[in-house]
């Protein structure tokens, strides 16, 4: 027994010894796998901590540049107030990025930037003239606006109606109605003309302003606008608009119960479109109207050749009528008959007889105060020559028309006149 106990514990003693060898030699693998695991991650913990300390920095930036931005907004927004703040002031640039995107071209801009504020900031270098504007009025504007800008059918007036915004039938224009002059030159530079919008250039845009100037009585004929004399033209409503307060002062009177009572018993029809020409759309109606028109203006004329003290038998009706017909190129700007009043030139009752340049209320250029300040009388020969030759006869006058070319209209047009008052 006891030599089988001495051969087994030899034998005990060496296995424990293998396994013991065993044991340490997987316990020395496992540390080391152990340690490069933890290895790893410390490089992605410090990897994570990098990061997060450059987005802290970015945030930190981006922070502090938008609280740049803000007191900067809020010091414009103070110099604003104390000045009572300025509509046409420029926002505040701002240095803030998005990271969107790319900065614009200059060129890019430029193309973008073309809106003409009231103080004439915007405006291009460039400068055109009266008589210029004319011709590229007559060129390019006439066929909707007139020779005269006095408006073709229903295209819209350019000149005269001043004083009229309190009427009943207001005629609102460039001169009487619009506040200013940037708003025209903008207008037209960008959208006219009809069909061609953006083919003017600076300088004829300059010069057919310049034109609708003079036809309104707002400019002479030698004037040059240009950027450097924009600003001394003077709008006639430049102060005919006001703060709209309605939402204070009629807003409430509007929401309340509707009225109901005190109502017409019957609705009647007094007048249709086509007899007030807003649509003539068959050569009808057009003849219709045009022979009214004519029937009118003959009884008025019939009348004040008899309160005149005429002879009618010295008259040749057929040459009046005649008349009437060449006037209506003249009727856009001048009126005659009973109530006739100053329009773009003056109402032309008794002309043939009366110092030049004298009718009330009216303001005539300076070549035609000299004439009335020198005593000149129209008659049949010197009306004859002006209608002619307009800036002909009297050098300067405001009256941008070329003149009649057939001699006999110009007989017919002074006989026409004449039975309005005329000697």
């Amino acid at each position: 027994m006891s030599k089988s106990l001495n051969l087994f514990l030899p034998a005990l003693g060496g296995a424990a010894l293998l396994l013991g060898a065993g044991y340490g030699i997987a316990s020395r693998d496992y540390g080391r796998s152990t340690i490069d695991t933890l290895a790893v991650r410390v490089e992605q913990t410090e990897a994570s901590v990098a990061a997060a300390v450059a987005q802290a920095q970015a945030a930190e930036a981006t922070a502090i540049a938008a609280a740049a931005e803000r007191d900067t907004l809020q010091q414009a927004l103070a110099e604003a107030g104390s000045r009572g703040g300025d509509l046409t002031a420029p926002a505040p640039a701002s240095t803030a990025s998005y990271g969107l995107g790319r900065d614009a071209h200059p060129d890019e801009m430029a193309a973008w930037d073309v809106d003409v504020l009231p103080d004439g900031r915007g405006l291009p270098p460039g400068s055109g003239d009266v008589w210029t504007g004319e011709e590229l009025f007559v060129q390019q504007c006439a066929a909707c606006h007139g020779d005269f800008a006095e408006g073709v059918d229903n295209w819209p007036v350019l000149a005269g109606g001043m004083d009229t915004l309190a009427d009943e039938d207001p005629v609102k224009t460039v001169g009487s109605y619009w506040p200013y002059l940037s708003t025209a030159w903008d207008y037209i530079h960008r959208s006219m003309p009809f069909g061609a919008a953006g083919t003017l250039t600076a300088d004829e845009t300059y010069a057919i302003v310049a034109y609708i100037l003079y036809s309104n009585y707002l400019v002479e004929d030698d004037f040059v606008l240009s950027h450097e004399t924009f600003a001394d033209v003077d709008m006639y409503n430049a102060d005919g608009f006001v703060i709209d307060d309605r939402p204070e002062l009629e807003y409430t009177q509007w929401r309340g119960e509707p009225c109901m009572t005190d109502c017409k018993s019957a609705v009647e029809i007094t007048m249709r479109s086509s007899v007030l020409g807003v649509t003539p759309d068959t050569d009808t109606e057009a003849t219709l109207q045009d022979d009214a028109s004519a029937d009118t203006t003959m009884v008025s004329a019939s009348a004040s050749g008899d309160d005149a003290g005429l002879d009618g038998g010295n008259v040749d009706p057929e040459l009046v009528a005649a008349g009437e017909r060449a006037f209506r190129q003249c009727a856009s700007c001048h009126e005659v008959g009973p109530g006739a009043s100053n329009r773009v030139g003056p109402m032309l009752n008794g002309i043939i007889g009366s110092t030049i340049g004298t009718i009330d209320g009216f303001r005539y250029s300076g070549t035609f105060q000299n004439a009335a300040s020198a005593g000149e009388v129209w008659n049949a020969d010197n009306l004859g020559a002006f209608l002619a030759d307009p800036d002909g006869t009297m050098e300067g006058t405001r009256m941008a028309f070329r003149g009649v070319r057939d001699e006999a209209e110009i007989t017919a047009l002074i006989a026409y006149l004449e039975t309005f008052g005329g000697e």
